[in-house]
């Protein structure tokens, strides 16, 4: 299911950053995976936003080989997460502006997730990643 608003505008904390995306955005998903774990503090929930027009001083940190991540370095919001394979940039939902009209899809690597909390909200879980 995707969002039926065609534009969207997200922030960070501080309002520095601001991000305008265009056309409707996919549902969101869960990842448990250590690295988002520490990165948001808990469970990073994002969705693939596409073309995103970025506003503001992001600061760019390589967090595998594979990808970075975009936080503000005046509030320190984590933001985005971008794969070097594809270029995709996936947005954190907590950053856009409401109304969203998404809803969490799934989560993806349970097999990883902190043992402090069940996930119990009944949403397909994949132990690694979004297939399984």
């Amino acid at each position: 299911m995707c969002s039926e608003i065609s534009d969207r505008t997200a922030r960070c904390l501080c309002g520095s950053i601001r991000v305008t995306m265009g056309g409707p955005l996919p549902d969101v998903a869960a990842c448990h995976c250590g690295q988002c774990r520490r990165w948001s503090g808990h469970v990073w929930a994002g969705l693939n936003a596409g073309h995103v027009e970025i506003e503001g001083p992001v600061t760019w940190y390589r967090s595998s080989e594979t990808a970075e991540r975009g936080f503000c370095p005046a509030c320190g919001s984590s933001l985005f997460w971008r794969s070097d394979a594809t270029g995709d940039t996936e947005i954190s939902a907590g950053t856009l502006d409401p109304p969203t009209g998404m809803r969490l899809l799934r989560h993806v690597w349970v097999g990883d997730k902190g043992d402090y909390h069940d996930i119990a909200d009944g949403l397909p879980q994949f132990p690694r990643g979004s297939t399984g």
